[in-house]
């Protein structure tokens, strides 16, 4: 079976892949501010780093534009199962 990666910049779409996997937006604590997302990631159950805090949609889709980046995901792993795997890219290296 195949594990086709894809990318969007459609946040429907990410929203509903990273929800469907019980997954929430969040920034990389310490590097953001009171006005403005930090780094994003994407934060799933039994994340146990302790260093991501949540943010809402509205301010990770606010930076997720504002940075020009693209949502590389997989649906399914090589064996067929759902797969968790997401990073978050320039637009620029979108087609690349």
């Amino acid at each position: 079976m195949s594990s086709l990666s894809n990318t969007t910049t459609d946040h429907e779409t990410i929203r509903q892949w990273v929800e469907e996997r019980k997954g929430k937006p969040a920034q990389v604590e310490g590097t953001g501010n009171k006005k403005e997302p930090g780094v994003l990631r994407i934060d799933f159950p039994g994340n146990d780093s302790g260093r991501l805090q949540e943010i809402s949609w509205e301010q990770f889709f606010e930076k997720f534009d504002e940075e020009s980046l693209a949502f590389l995901y997989q649906e399914k792993t090589a064996d067929g199962e759902v797969s968790y795997f997401n990073k978050l890219i320039s637009r620029e290296n979108e087609s690349k």
